[in-house]
């Protein structure tokens, strides 16, 4: 894992006299998966619009697959897929219309997007629901179609936004078993999640405290320099040091 598809250097994000992201440097491997947690109003979120090309940095530079963040936004879109709990999928279309939309949006062509569509359902076992409406999926399966579509095209990242929020261990399991796949197939994961078992899954972690990072290396690592147990104490330790509480 020597190519770095992911840089950040000095990145930074203010609105007004708020500093959301404070002068944050990292870099991300290829095929690594990269822990990004911090509680609510560190700025994790901020920091990934930027990362995304949906949000400009106010100083600072980055790049994410090759691309600079403040100059190649829409490059930088068709390189990477993205997954956010809030939202992935159209719930009044139907399975199939969605993994199709998706394809469309990330420009591949229609013969791909019909074979790969067939796979896709076959691997998820869903091909019983292809003509189900995803509002009426558990919400289980949502996330597990949410990111076969974040992955529909290849993507060389795919940006997970606590993408297993809300639904059982059983499923959580399922999906770091997806994510794992992807991975084998030359996929970069950068994911948030609130969930510390989860952390333990990365290869290294990162913690966001008050916009800036405070820790980032292996969990195993974080535990020993903390003296932790689990990566939930690891993040306690590290969260205690907050002094704001809005992103």
């Amino acid at each position: 894992m020597n190519d770095i598809v992911i840089s950040a250097k000095e990145l930074t994000k203010k609105f007004g006299n708020f500093t959301a992201v404070d002068h944050i440097s990292f870099e991300v491997d290829k095929g690594e998966i990269f822990g990004f947690l911090g509680a609510n109003g560190a700025g994790k979120t901020t920091a990934m619009r930027m990362l995304c090309g949906l949000s400009l940095p106010t100083s600072g530079e980055g790049k994410v697959a090759g691309f600079d963040i403040a100059r190649e936004q829409e490059k930088i879109k068709q390189n990477i897929g993205y997954m956010s709990q809030k939202f992935s999928l159209y719930e009044d279309l139907k399975v199939w219309e969605n993994i199709r939309l998706f394809g469309g949006i990330y420009g591949m062509k229609e013969k791909d997007i019909q074979t790969k569509t067939d796979r896709i359902l076959n691997h998820l076992g869903f091909m019983n629901e292809k003509n189900t409406l995803v509002r009426d999926l558990p919400l289980g399966w949502k996330q597990k179609l949410a990111f076969s579509v974040s992955i529909f095209h290849t993507p060389k990242i795919v940006f997970l936004d606590e993408p297993t929020g809300g639904v059982d261990p059983v499923a959580r399991r399922q999906f770091w078993e997806m994510i794992y796949e992807a991975v084998e197939e030359g996929i970069t994961v950068f994911v948030t999640t609130h969930y510390m078992d989860e952390a333990e899954y990365c290869d290294r972690v990162s913690i966001m405290v008050d916009g800036r990072i405070e820790g980032l290396d292996s969990p195993k690592n974080l535990k020993e320099q903390t003296h932790s147990q689990t990566m939930d104490e690891v993040f306690q330790k590290f969260a205690r040091k907050a002094t704001r509480n809005s992103d």
